[in-house]
């Protein structure tokens, strides 16, 4: 079953908000949800690398990059390292590189875009902040769901068979 957000929607419609539809999906998991880890950072993904680098099970890194797509966020080296530490999902206010391998992944991964360009290794952002993007303000610690009918998010957990 691919259709987790609309159910959503209708059991919890005082609950949620819904990001506006401008993500495209990449990664291979189509549905995802957890706690929202946060990141601003601008053409610098050193946190980004930092983060993924921590346990991530029941967790989504949610990254704003201020819908920047010249440089790319997220390549498959760190999508990879997401896996392998067990994070559900990124969303990413941005744009991400290896699309092609990412959708091999076991991870939900949403962008903007693709770009080529790496970035550049600053060590700037910051981290657990408040993000707003796409018509959403989210706060660490929230809680994000994602499916193929795109994203929304609860400042609780919400209940689903799914879930």
């Amino acid at each position: 079953m691919l259709d987790l957000l609309p159910d959503l929607c209708d059991e919890h419609a005082d609950k949620v908000m819904v990001m506006n539809p401008v993500f495209q999906d990449f990664g291979g998991e189509k549905i995802f949800w957890g706690q929202a880890v946060t990141v601003r950072c601008f053409e610098d993904n050193s946190k980004v690398r930092e983060l993924l680098g921590t346990p991530g099970t029941g967790k989504v890194l949610v990254v704003d990059g201020g819908g920047m797509v010249r440089r790319a966020l997220l390549g498959d080296m760190l999508a990879e390292q997401g896996v392998e530490n067990g994070w559900e999902g990124i969303v990413v206010n941005g744009a991400i590189r290896d699309a092609g391998a990412i959708g091999g992944m076991g991870i939900g991964v949403k962008a903007l875009a693709t770009s080529p360009v790496k970035t550049e290794k600053r060590g700037l952002g910051d981290v657990e902040v408040p993000v707003s993007f796409a018509g959403c303000t989210i706060y660490p610690g929230d809680y994000v769901y994602g499916d193929l009918n795109g994203l929304i998010v609860s400042r609780e957990p919400l209940s689903h068979p799914l879930l």
